[in-house]
């Protein structure tokens, strides 16, 4: 309408004006006949598409489909099953909404049926075979409520990523997804301070150690949103590097990336690097993490988590590097394990580090990440889709878990408020008992657990404990400026001291794997070791 009446409007003036025509007394018959006109040329062709597509689809089996939140979310995603191809065969049954006011109302023209408290009959009485989820601003407390109630239905569930999440306002067919394991963590999402974060990787060079791996790929990707003059993705296994590069390059090629391959035990390529490209910021997530494979390879560990780090550590602080992250983990604190007592030593290498030159030293310890590799989710899925049994150590074990986009942020966060020999910590919420992990993601899969699939218990595996903490007793927690993020105190830890203990360790790596094992235990007097249950 705008089209018509500015096109005509102009065209007015300029007859008037170079053929002194007065189009005025006939300008409004004109507006309404091209406004009818182009209107109906367009609606004809959607009532055409429409009826083809109708006709079409009549004999198709048609998958009955109940959306829940009918809100401005719900109302795009109904548009979206009702013209995308992909979709034609979703019937939408109706939509569940909390707010009364709406019971018994279209939108779109799909029923409002109920409230959350009728998912159940309705998913009974329509026979509906898939629930999407349509509330990207809901609260994570409110969403888990809502998954817990549609995994009683058996059907299969799909969600729209919450707000923060979405490309954009609209969504589109790619936004619909299914649910997983990670939605159902009953924690708030980390609040960004996105202007630190800017401030801490804009137009800096910044070095990622293992940027292949699971954290590091996502520390890659979220670092190359913040500008970066350069970033550096410093990994010994190609392929992963390689696909993380042409990912990003895939979203952005204004990213001026540079993969180098080496390892953290080779000095020299380490010196070469720093010397070449003067990184400015060093995010170390180059690590052997698997506790199990760990206890029968200890000084593999030793060589990569302690002597590796300390390689990065010392030339990052002969290049006067301006801040350096460690990644660490909770399996530091009170260590059962060697790959612990190994990280736990790296800990303490940054930490005594910190205060011997210009470069701002702190780590980033967190629990198990949802989706990494090796993690337990994945291992479950094949085990699902195999027909079971689920394999659990231990039916009361507990971990903290936050996935892998979740850990990263909080990397960044503390790499942007450090100050240097920090241990910083997220506030996690509650641990999660590895059953019910397992039970909710059978349940995510369409099966039943006990019935379709059994679950299994094994025994806990050399190394590993019932739970994990977060804090060793005597570093106690002080909270930062950003919400969620604390800082566990540091401890004073003797530099000299410490080196010293380092070249004894050294020496041992060419003896028998329990005398290192045995001198880990003397450095790291917290570490105890746990056999096999």
């Amino acid at each position: 309408f705008e089209s018509v009446v500015l096109s005509n409007v102009i065209l007015g003036v300029i007859t008037y004006i170079l053929y002194n025509i007065n189009y005025i007394n006939v300008i409004i018959p004109i507006i309404i006949f091209d406004f009818m006109f182009i209107s109906f040329t367009r609606f004809f062709y959607r009532l055409v598409r429409v009826m083809l597509n109708r006709n079409k689809n009549r004999n198709l089996i048609r998958k009955n489909v109940l959306i829940i939140g009918a809100g401005q979310a719900g109302a795009m995603v109904i548009k979206e099953l009702n013209i995308n191809k992909e979709m034609t065969n979703y019937k939408i049954v109706g939509l569940i909404d909390d707010d009364t006011r709406k019971f018994g109302k279209y939108l779109s023209g799909v029923k409002v049926l109920g409230n959350r408290s009728k998912i159940q009959s309705i998913a009974d009485e329509y026979k509906v075979e898939e629930i999407i989820i349509a509330m990207p601003s809901a609260q994570k407390k409110e969403l888990n409520s809502i998954y817990e109630i549609c995994s009683n239905t058996n059907c299969k569930l799909k969600t729209l990523p919450q707000i923060r999440e979405l490309e954009s306002q609209e969504v589109r067919l790619k936004d619909i997804r299914e649910v997983k394991i990670e939605d159902l963590l009953d924690r708030e999402a980390i609040s960004l301070d996105l202007k630190e974060m800017n401030r801490l990787i804009n137009n800096k060079v910044v070095i990622v150690t293992g940027g292949g791996g699971s954290i590091g790929s996502e520390l890659c990707r979220q670092i190359s949103k913040y500008n970066p003059k350069q970033l550096i993705i410093f990994d010994i296994y190609e392929n992963g590097a390689y696909d993380v590069q042409n990912e990003i390059l895939g979203n952005n090629r204004k990213v001026n990336i540079k993969v180098l391959i080496g390892s953290i035990r080779d000095k020299k390529r380490l010196k070469c690097i720093f010397k070449d490209y003067k990184p400015n910021i060093v995010f170390h997530a180059a690590a052997h993490k698997h506790v199990p494979l760990m206890e029968d390879s200890p000084k593999e560990a030793v060589k990569n988590n302690v002597f590796g780090t300390l390689n990065v550590v010392n030339i990052a602080q002969k290049y006067e590097v301006e801040k350096f992250v460690l990644i660490s983990t909770d399996k530091a604190v009170n260590s059962t394990n060697v790959m612990g007592a190994t990280k736990r030593i790296a800990e303490m290498i940054v930490q005594s580090t910190n205060s011997r030159g210009r470069t701002e030293f702190a780590a980033v310890r967190f629990g198990n990440v949802l989706g990494s590799n090796g993690s337990v989710i994945p291992l479950f899925k094949k085990q699902i889709e195999n027909g079971g049994p689920v394999t659990i150590t231990h039916p009361e074990i507990t971990r903290y878990f936050m996935t892998i986009p979740e850990a990263v942020q909080l990397v960044l966060q503390a790499g942007s408020i450090a100050q240097g020999g920090e241990i910083f910590v997220l506030d996690m919420g509650e641990p999660v008992k590895i059953v019910n992990l397992a039970e909710k993601l059978i349940k995510l899969m369409g099966k039943e657990p006990y019935e379709d699939i059994e679950l299994e218990f094994v025994g806990l595996r050399p190394g590993e404990k019932l739970y994990e903490e977060l804090l060793m007793n005597e570093e106690g927690l002080t909270e930062t400026k950003l919400e969620k993020i604390f800082i566990g105190n540091p401890l004073d830890i003797d530099y000299q001291l410490l080196m010293k203990e380092l070249d004894e360790l050294w020496n041992l790596l060419e003896l028998d794997g329990e005398v290192v094992i045995n001198k880990l235990m003397a450095i790291v007097p917290s570490y105890i070791r746990q056999k096999a249950m």
